[in-house]
């Protein structure tokens, strides 16, 4: 059948679209444990499963679940100056993202998030390959990285990378850079909601199968955190990478 979240349209999924949306929600949760960049392939998964549009509303109360669990552990970390230094641009990136997408058909949603995937994952392995090279950035670098960060996370949930770049340039510890992206994800998310009803990619239908996923997703926040301890971190980024770079070339082809 066809599987759409209109209004009053009932679900209609299959077993295996079942499994690859309790695999994404379990990812969204395992994002949020400071992992960053997992968060988008649970965003392609979903997108495999239902239009690219409506897997971004559908994703985004899996998100603000994910980050009210975050925040729970590691607010305390939370450096307040470097929020209130990007989070008016991240808004204004917001609105733009929120005219742009109620503009694009499916097909252009679906090329428009496969390239941000991409260029994110290209712009992280830069982001390797300068490691230990972090200049000092201009006055220019909080607005762009601000109003880019917004854009992709209306028409993608994808800013994680985006915030990852920004936090390291800041130079932030690891903890610190834990609690900052919590703390950021959680009023960043929150203020999209109104925006995501408005283009009627959350509404009733779609967030009763939030609900029916949220549980997943406070299980898969305690198992990254568990993750995180255990596991090399340059592995897991690899394994995210390679897996990212597969989802948004099938978006493109």
């Amino acid at each position: 059948g066809r599987h759409l979240f209109g209004k009053g349209e009932r679900m209609l999924i299959e077993s295996w679209e079942w499994v690859l949306a309790f695999v994404a929600a379990l990812i969204v949760g395992i994002s949020k444990s400071g992992i960053s960049g997992l968060g988008v392939l649970a965003v392609v998964l979903f997108a495999q499963i239902m239009p690219a549009k409506q897997a971004t509303g559908l994703v985004l109360p899996l998100l603000c679940i994910g980050d009210i669990v975050a925040v729970a552990k590691y607010r305390q970390h939370a450096k307040w100056q470097h929020l209130w230094r990007l989070f008016p641009w991240t808004a204004a990136g917001v609105l733009v993202g929120y005219f742009a997408l109620d503009r694009v058909s499916e097909r252009q949603a679906r090329l428009l998030i496969g390239v941000i995937v991409l260029s994110l994952v290209t712009l992280h392995l830069l982001r390797r390959r300068m490691a230990g090279h972090e200049t000092e950035h201009g006055s220019w670098f909080a607005p762009t990285i601000g109003v880019l960060a917004g854009f992709t996370t209306l028409v993608a949930n994808a800013a994680g990378p985006l915030m990852t770049v920004y936090m390291l340039a800041r130079r932030l510890p690891k903890m610190d850079f834990v609690g900052t992206g919590a703390v950021f994800f959680l009023l960043l998310n929150f203020f999209k909601v109104p925006f995501m009803v408005h283009l009627g990619l959350i509404n009733q239908s779609s967030f009763s199968f939030n609900l029916m996923l949220a549980p997943i997703v406070v299980a898969g926040a305690f198992l990254g955190q568990k993750l995180v301890a255990s596991i090399d971190q340059r592995t897991f980024e690899n394994l995210a990478l390679v897996l990212s770079t597969a989802a948004g070339l099938k978006l493109l082809f």
